[in-house]
Formats: structure tokens, C-alpha cells, sequence
């Protein structure tokens, strides 16, 4: 019996191949009928037998595409209309909502690979080769549906051979909006510094500004050898210094031949030991020669960016094994569409270049994501002779270093401006920086930085998956809000959104910001946008916001803010005309957790970072929450110390140290005789600040806590980047060769041991697996000195439950342990391995209060504290020993860049609880 479907199908259908997968389902089962892309989904109208009918939905729901997402799938039954066979249909433009999902953009797939190095295919070496299953998506898309000419392809017009294949239902690049060629697509562009020998003659093409010099075409056999025959040398080109030097002209790579010609070019100057700016998916990269210790500092001096580790870009995963430990997830993530950088640990017998990621455990891998980038490493490998180079490792007793390839890939920007997304900017903003700059002429309509993760032990959960950043290859793919906040409410999706109730936007917080915007029962959380403190970062957030509500046509109908009143974010949402709810940061910090798991409360929240403006107007960061979708009570907090100097205790931890000494009566210990040594003339500035309470908050803030130890123990007291201290302080942990007087570049070739699958002592296996039985006595003993007190707190007749806390850890036995320790020459390593693990027990204690008081056995960990390896990974087995659930941050980052999902979460939920018309 012959039946009719009409078919809606909602998620990532667009943009990924999901029409042809239709069309070949529906010639498979025999179905007659037509598909179409529409601005809330994909819809077909189906037509066959009964059995066939039903497979062919099953298939069409359990085996999708790999770069699509089905998140729901509408059935009803119609009408015959006897078609005789099935077509695939123009996208519909009359529909009113837009509730599509857009696809992230997509790493290049392996059939493009092949094609891009077959010199048989007629897209051999075409920078910009994709099909239905990857290339650029969200970063290139102006409206929706997904159309070429919703995009910035629509500048470019397709050949007839290209339009074949867009045409053709059987062929993989079926409407695939960015297909091109060299004929009709998009080319590579090159400019670099005059003065330099060997340059490219540069090509005036059209597009470019009338202002840029034209110059002769670039013969059509220069590609060939383009090194050989300028027969420059490397000595000459290192030699040579442009960077004061006026751009020259652009050369354009319209032919295969001159673009070959100028990545030839781009290689001899990165073996020269220069510095380019290449444009990617989401921005320009800044990149050079990894194995060049030059080129590394040099990049640093003109980035400004003196000690934070730089990513790295290998060709496979034969090169990431050669320098890193990849276990299956690793290399999973690494390979997958997504393409982020992956914090993997470094071999023991690799040695890396001086300035990379000095005196770390981990190193950032990528593996490329675009064909330009599997060009550029692929022509370098090839000109850089990296066999000779392994042989001679080899023979030198280190086999993994310079065995193959790999180049640093940072953040085309300058400091905490936001990454450079047009060429003509690029020019301008990178004139410093950038020796040469291959770009190209396809315009980037988003700014993406690189997402980087990194896989941890999560218990007996087994590998769980950690965000440090997300944004390429993840954003904007939407969190769903919880079921909880949507109890009583009608969400079916044949209501409109409008009925289904408000639309929030959530600013998120001042650093490490993202924003957030509901629609539905879903929020999309935006890519990483940068330090708004910046004016250009903070005009960056206002143009991603403006963007995602076009985009996807919602209007907020509240505001979520931070309770910090001088946030830039929080004036801004005062100004709007619309309600604003403010949500108290470490409040949000737990309730992105909460959100992501489902859970609705109450939990114990933990929440461990370097700031967030408390309920007291104190800085808080050490909390312990007892929380709810949309309220919380301050159970514990860890006492509070003075920042003499507020900001500047940030910037220069020694500060920080005098606070936590001076609270904690240690300024007379003999282990901080060093520390108030450094300090010098400050020391008595900041008792004066403190004394008089002059700009000099108090915080709870457990990332102010290692911050000073850092310094107190002279392994970071005056911070290149945010967070290097604490990072420093986890990297120490086992380590012996480090001491007051080491600093972190001096221990460079010193890799930290991997303390948490292979411990340096028999004393530190045995603290590594909570069992006490191996130690001596006296590591018994001090083991047991670095403790974290537990006082009851004290209440005044104004507190409330939100701002007093009813329980008070206290950190003076600690750090009177750490200085004992200094003071008797104990390793640095050790000290800060015992440093860790008071922390540890504390959250343990936390919550077995927490249990004792309340019967509260589910916890919920956030904040930038919880990117310490060490102290995550020790705390989730050590409350899953003592019988805790415990739900981290799965699909966002535990530092700030999660804040915005809390604060939209709480702001829905608060609505509804309230009784009100949604969000009135």
C-alpha cells in the first residue's frame, strides 16, 4: 500500500549534504516525492510503500550525514499526490522563523585531501577545495537558509563545471555553497615588507584598492622552483630586516602556477626564520618556524606576548606522536571536524624550541583544517628536509625533536586586541609584526579564534573531555536550557518561538567573555570573544551580538548581566529598555553546570577562580554554594585576605603574597624573608595600603591563593600573562630542579613529569593514590601540616544567607606550612604537590559537610581554579571515593567563558518561578 509523508527535520541540516542524503535514501527505498531547505529546517515530501516508507525514515533519522545534527524529526501523514519520481527542490524563502541551526565550519575532509595533492584532479592545489562535508559554514554565512547567495561566496559567480557538480544530486558537492575552483573561486593573495631578496612581483587583481601598485604577472613557469631560481640564500633573506620597511605590492595566485609561486615564497621565508600572517577559516594566523628558537622569540617581541605557550600546527598524527603522548581520544579530537587545538603531554625524549611552552607539561596541537594550511605544511616538510634533520637528531640521542615538521599558529592579533579578520586591516594592524602576509579574497563575516580542549580523567567516567576555549568548530551550536525551567510550558515545535516564551540575552562576564541568547529550549552561546577591557574587543562583542540576533531573528526580551556594576557589560545592559537580571557570578559559574547536566537543584556548587563580585561587594572566588536554578546560599568561603593594590596584586603576585602573609600573621616567618626580600620598598607601601585600607579589597578567591604561593616559593612573581602563576605553580608539582632561585625559563629543558600518571618519588606514588602507606613519618607528617582549617563563621545582625557564609576554610596552616618547608630547603616540587592536595582535601570536607548538614550528595564544579589538572582530576576521585556525584563543565569552559550560559539560565528560570508572563 502506497502512503504520503510529510517530513520536517530540525538541527545541523544545512550546509552538510543533507539533501543528497535524501535524495540517495529516497532512490534507495523507492521513494517519490521532493526536498527542500527551509528557514526552520529541512522538509520532504515522501511518497511509497508503507515498509519502504517506514525504513526510510528510520535511516533518515539514525544515519545522517557526520556533519549534521538531527535533533528532531516531525512526521504527519498527507495526501497522496502521485509524483513519479524525487527531486530536490530550490530552498524556500517565504518562511517566517528562522529556527535552522547553521553548521560550525568544517575541517577538510579526507576525499578533498586526496584531491587537493592528486595532480590528475583538476582541483590539484586549489587553496580553497571543499564539498557538502566540510569547508567554511558560520564563518562565511550573511542570512539564512544557506545559500550561496546568503553567503560571501555570492561574489563569486561558478564556471560551468563547478555548476555541474552543484547541480548534481549524486555528486558530493551537491550545493555545496563555498564550491570553486581556480576558474571561479577564491585565490590566495601575498604581500610582503620591500627590501626583502626574491621578492614576488606583485599583480594588480581585481577587488584590490586602486591605491595598491600594479605590477607585471608573475611568469606562468615561476612556481616551478621559485626558491631555486631567485637562488637567494637563507643567510641573505635572515639578514635582510623589512619590518621598518613599506609594504610592496600584492601578488595574486589567479592560476595554479603563481599560486604555487607564492607558497614557495611563504615557505623560503619561514625557513628564513620570518614571520607570516595567513588567513584562515575565522581570522589570521600569525605563524613561523616552531624549530627556530629566532623566529619563536622574535614573534613573541613583535606579538607581545612574553611568556604564554604558543599552539603548535602539525601535518598528522604521525607527527603529533613524534613529539606528544595522543591516546585514542586525543586523537579523536584531533581528527574530528572540529580540527582545535588539543593540550597534549610532551614526550620525555622530545625537545622543543626554546620560547615554545617553556617549562610546561602540555603543548597545544592542531592539525590543519583548511587546504591552504595543508598546503603551507606540506610545501614546508617537503623544502625543509626533515628527514635529514630526524637523522641527525637521531644521532644526537633525541629522536623526536625536529623529526618532522610543525609551525607555530597563534591568534593573528596584537596583545588583547580581538584576532584580525580582513586583509586590509591585516596590513595595517600586523605592519609590525607580519615579515609577509598571504591572505585571500574571500571575505570572513565572522571572527573565530581556534577552540582548544584537552582530555582529562574524570573518574570512574573514564576520559572526559575539558574546554579551555570554545568557538571554531563548536560555536554557535546551541546548549539546550533545562528541562526543569521549562516545566508546565508547552514546547512544541509547532508553536511559534514567540508563544514558547522569552528570549533572553546574557552579556556574560568582562573576561574570557561569551554571551548567550536563548530561543526556545536552547541557548546559543557565543564564540570566545576576548577581554572586553579592550575598546576593539569590547566593538567586537557588540558586532558578534548584532550578528547572532540577525542571524537567527530573535529579539531579546530581558537582559542577564553581572552583578559587577562597573562592568562594562552591566552599564551596557542598564542602558537597554528592556528588564535586566543581575546574577551573581560564581551563582552563574555553578549553574552553567547545572544546565548542562539537567539538573535542577539544590547542589552543593564549588566555585574556584581569580574574581567575581560577591554579594558584599568583596571579591569572591573561593565558594561553596548551595545552589538552584535561581537562587543560592553562601554555605562556606575561604577567609578573607587583602589585595593591596586591587588589580596590581594580579599583575605582580608578590603583593598578593604580603596580603595572604599578613592576614595569616607569617610576615615574621623565616620562609618569607625571600618574598619581602623581592618586594623591597612595596612591602612597607602595601602595610600602609592594608593598615589604612586604602585600594585594597578583600577576596576569597582561591586563584589569589595560589597566585601567592607561587610567588612565595619564587616560581612566578612577576606574571608574563593571566593565570601564569598558578599554571607555573601545578607544572612544579614532582619536580626537583625547581628552587626560588630557578625561574620558569631556566627549567626549559627540564619537562615536568606527568605527576598524575607517573610520579617522580615512592612518596609522591603513594600521595598520588591517597594511600599514606609508603610515606615516612615525617612525610606523614608533613603531609598532614598542609592543611585547610575549618572555622565557624561569625554573622552580624545585617547578614544575609547570600553574603555570610555559615562556614569559614581557613589557608593559614597551609601556607605556614609552605613556608616551613622553604625554610627547610625541601624541593619546590614537593611543596607544591602538598600545596595541591590541601586544596584537594578541602572541597572533600566542603562537601561532607555539606552531606552531614543538608543530605546534599550532588556537586557541582566550575570556575578557572578547575583548569589545574592536578587539583580537578584529584578532587573527582576523591569525592567519587567518598561517595559524591559530581557534574563538571562538559561542553564549556570551567572558566569565565561559561558565565553567560549561568547567567541566561538563571534569568529564564527566575521568570518562571516567578509566576510572571514570561520574562515581563
Amino acid at each position: 500500500m502506497k502512503e504520503a509523508l510529510d517530513i520536517q527535520v530540525k538541527g545541523i541540516v544545512q550546509g552538510v549534504g543533507f539533501r543528497p542524503f535524501v535524495y540517495r535514501l529516497a532512490k534507495k527505498y523507492l521513494i517519490d516525492g521532493w526536498v527542500l531547505n527551509a528557514t526552520d529546517g529541512v522538509f520532504i515530501h515522501a511518497e511509497g510503500e508503507t515498509k519502504l516508507l517506514d525504513e526510510f525514515v528510520i535511516e533518515l533519522s539514525e544515519n545522517p550525514p557526520a556533519a549534521s545534527r538531527v535533533e528532531e524529526v516531525t512526521l504527519k501523514e498527507v495526501p497522496l499526490e502521485d509524483f513519479d519520481s524525487f527531486e530536490i527542490r530550490f530552498s524556500d524563502a517565504g518562511a517566517v522563523e528562522k529556527t535552522t541551526l547553521v553548521s560550525p565550519d568544517l575541517a577538510t575532509c579526507d576525499d578533498c585531501a586526496r584531491e587537493l595533492f592528486n595532480p590528475n584532479d583538476r582541483r590539484y592545489r586549489y587553496p580553497f577545495i571543499n564539498c557538502t562535508n566540510c569547508g567554511p559554514r558560520f564563518t562565511i554565512i550573511e542570512k539564512l537558509p544557506y545559500d550561496r547567495k546568503s553567503t560571501s561566496m555570492k561574489d563569486f559567480p561558478m564556471c560551468e563545471r563547478c555548476a555541474r557538480e552543484y547541480g548534481d544530486p549524486l555528486d558530493r558537492r551537491f550545493h555545496a555553497q563555498p564550491d570553486a575552483c581556480f576558474e571561479c573561486g577564491p585565490h590566495i593573495s601575498w604581500r610582503e615588507h620591500e627590501g626583502m631578496p626574491g621578492a614576488l612581483a606583485g599583480v594588480h587583481a581585481p577587488g584590490v584598492s586602486a591605491d595598491v601598485p600594479a605590477a607585471p604577472d608573475v611568469p606562468a613557469g615561476a612556481s616551478a622552483s621559485h626558491a631555486a631560481q631567485t637562488n637567494v640564500s637563507r643567510e641573505t633573506l635572515c639578514a635582510s630586516d623589512a619590518i621598518d620597511a613599506p609594504l610592496g605590492p600584492i601578488a595574486w595566485g589567479t592560476t595554479r602556477e603563481e599560486s604555487d609561486a607564492i607558497l614557495a615564497r611563504a615557505v623560503e621565508l619561514l625557513l628564513a626564520g620570518k614571520i607570516l600572517a595567513v588567513k584562515g577559516l575565522g581570522g589570521f594566523h600569525l605563524v613561523c618556524d616552531a624549530s627556530n628558537p629566532e623566529a619563536v622569540a622574535l614573534l613573541r617581541a613583535r606579538k607581545r606576548r612574553e611568556g604564554k605557550a604558543f599552539a603548535v600546527m602539525m601535518a598528522d598524527m604521525e607527527a603529533v606522536r613524534a613529539y606528544c603522548e595522543a591516546g585514542e581520544a586525543e586523537e579523536g579530537i584531533l581528527t574530528a571536524t572540529q580540527r582545535p587545538i588539543v593540550l597534549l603531554r610532551k614526550r620525555p625524549d622530545a625537545v622543543f624550541a626554546p620560547g615554545l611552552a617553556d617549562a610546561l607539561p602540555e603543548l597545544g596541537v592542531m592539525l590543519p583544517y583548511t587546504p591552504l594550511q595543508h598546503l603551507l605544511l606540506h610545501d614546508f616538510a617537503k623544502a625543509s628536509g626533515c628527514a635529514e634533520r630526524s637523522s641527525q637528531r637521531e644521532a644526537e640521542g633525541s629522536r623526536a625533536a625536529t623529526a618532522v615538521p610543525m609551525l607555530v599558529m597563534t591568534s593573528g592579533n596584537i596583545h588583547d586586541e580581538p584576532i584580525v579578520i580582513d586583509d586590509e586591516d591585516a596590513y595595517e594592524k600586523l605592519f609590525a609584526v607580519a615579515d609577509a602576509f598571504l591572505g585571500h579574497d574571500r571575505a570572513i563575516r565572522a571572527r573565530y579564534d581556534d577552540s582548544v580542549v584537552r582530555v582529562i580523567e574524570a573518574g570512574s567516567a573514564g576520559e572526559a573531555v575539558q574546554f579551555i576555549r570554545r568557538a571554531r568548530g563548536y560555536a554557535p551550536l546551541p546548549l539546550a536550557m533545562p528541562a526543569k525551567a521549562r516545566e508546565g510550558e508547552d514546547v512544541s515545535r509547532e508553536t511559534s518561538v514567540r508563544e514558547q516564551g522569552c528570549s533572553i540575552f546574557a552579556t556574560g562576564p568582562e573576561q574570557k567573555n561569551t554571551f548567550a541568547l536563548t530561543r526556545d529550549a536552547e541557548a546559543f552561546v557565543s564564540q570566545h570573544i576576548g577581554d572586553l577591557e579592550n575598546a576593539e574587543t569590547y566593538d567586537a562583542w557588540l558586532q558578534a551580538k548584532d550578528r547572532y540576533e540577525t542571524l537567527f531573528e530573535i529579539e531579546p526580551d530581558r537582559i542577564a548581566c553581572d552583578l559587577h556594576p562597573e562592568y562594562l557589560t552591566s552599564k551596557w545592559a542598564h542602558e537597554q529598555s528592556l528588564p535586566v537580571t543581575e546574577v551573581q557570578h560564581h551563582h552563574a559559574h555553578v549553574v552553567s553546570v547545572m544546565a548542562e547536566h539537567g539538573l535542577a537543584g539544590p547542589v552543593c556548587g564549588i566555585a574556584f577562580d581569580g574574581t567575581g563580585y560577591g554579594m558584599d561587594g568583596a571579591i569572591w572566588g573561593g565558594e561553596v554554594l548551595l545552589t538552584n536554578l535561581t537562587a543560592f546560599e553562601r554555605f562556606a568561603n575561604f577567609a578573607y585576605v587583602p589585595m593591596p593594590g586591587g588589580a596590581a596584586a594580579v599583575k605582580h603576585p608578590l603583593r598578593m603574597a604580603y596580603g595572604v602573609l599578613w592576614a595569616f600573621d607569617l610576615l615574621d616567618h623565616p620562609g618569607a624573608a625571600a618574598a619581602l626580600e623581592a618586594l623591597g620598598e612595596q612591602a612597607a607601601v602595601c602595610d600602609q595600603m592594608i593598615d589604612r585600607g586604602i585600594n585594597t579589597p578583600m577576596t576569597s578567591s582561591v586563584g589569589r591563593l595560589f597566585d601567592a604561593a607561587s610567588a612565595l616559593l619564587g616560581i612566578c612573581a612577576e606574571p608574563a600573562y593571566e593565570g601564569e602563576p598558578a599554571i607555573l605553580l601545578e607544572a612544579a608539582i614532582g619536580r626537583t630542579d625547581v628552587s626560588r632561585e630557578t625561574s620558569a625559563a631556566d627549567a626549559t629543558d627540564a619537562t615536568p613529569a606527568d605527576t598524575n600518571r607517573d610520579p617522580s618519588t615512592p612518596a609522591l606514588r603513594a600521595s598520588a593514590q591517597n594511600d599514606d602507606a609508603g610515606l615516612s613519618a615525617s612525610a606523614r607528617e608533613a603531609a598532614s601540616r598542609y592543611a585547610i582549617a575549618v572555622v565557624k563563621n561569625t554573622a552580624t545582625a545585617a547578614s544575609t544567607a547570600q553574603d555570610t557564609s555559615v562556614v569559614l576554610f581557613d589557608a593559614a596552616p597551609a601556607f605556614a606550612a609552605l613556608l616551613d618547608d622553604l625554610a627547610a630547603d625541601v624541593p619546590v616540587g614537593i611543596i607544591a604537590r602538598c600545596f595541591h592536595d590541601a586544596f584537594v582535601q578541602a572541597i572533600v570536607t566542603a562537601a561532607e559537610l555539606v552531606r552531614s548538614l543538608y543530605g546534599i550528595t550532588t556537586l557541582a564544579l566550575s570556575g578557572g581554579v578547575f583548569m589545574n589538572r592536578y587539583l580537578l582530576e584529584h578532587a573527582l576521585a576523591a569525592l567519587e571515593q567518598a561517595g559524591f556525584t559530581v557534574a563538571v563543565n562538559r561542553d564549556l569552559p570551567p572558566n569565565d567563558g561559561c558565565i553567560s550560559f549561568g547567567q541566561a539560565v538563571v534569568a529564564w528560570a527566575s521568570s518562571k518561578e516567578e509566576g510572571e508572563q514570561p520574562c515581563a
